[in-house]
């Protein structure tokens, strides 16, 4: 029996225990079925296996394959958004300070929608074109987020879509 022969029977065993332990832990993770289901007005959380999009009404309309926000079981994550307006769906004129104040009501609209504020955000993640622009930027964001900001991440991007210089993502999380 050669080398290659004999590593051959021990790696297919190894493969096939990784394959059967995927199997059974899928079989396992499954969430029990309820028995009955209780209405929604009845439970203050949703359980962290439900997943609803949060489709506020004061929001633009791209006509893109996202949802605005999911709310998963007190977690809300929202899409990144640029500074459109909610009627046009156009980027409003005024630069990076104009775009962000936009992003941001568009952004509480969908925080409301879901029961929450900006109190309850904690992780952003930010996008500009320009760092030249990172001081205005945080002067609207202050605006926002005066105490006790939230985790944040700023990343410099070669363009957004529409020719928008920032677009924000964010996490919030129901008390």
């Amino acid at each position: 029996m050669t080398i290659a022969q004999k590593t051959r029977r021990p790696v297919a065993v190894a493969a096939f225990a990784v394959l059967l332990t995927g199997m059974l832990g899928a079989l396992g993770c499954q969430p029990a079925q309820p028995v009955a289901q209780q209405p929604a007005a009845q439970s203050a959380e949703q359980p962290a296996h439900v997943r609803r999009a949060i489709l506020p009404q004061k929001s633009p309309n791209t006509g893109l394959p996202f949802s605005p926000g999911i709310l998963a079981g007190n977690t809300l994550y929202i899409s990144g958004h640029l500074g459109r307006d909610s009627v046009t769906s156009q980027l409003v004129a005024g630069g990076i300070e104009a775009e962000t104040r936009q992003s941001l009501a568009n952004i509480r609209e969908v925080l409301l929608a879901a029961g929450m504020d900006f109190k309850d955000v904690t992780s952003v993640t930010a996008y500009i074109t320009d760092f030249k622009d990172f001081e205005k930027f945080n002067a609207v964001y202050r605006e926002h987020f005066p105490t006790d900001p939230p985790a944040r991440a700023t990343v410099q991007v070669a363009a957004l879509n529409a020719g928008a210089h920032v677009e924000l993502q964010m996490i919030a999380v129901k008390p």
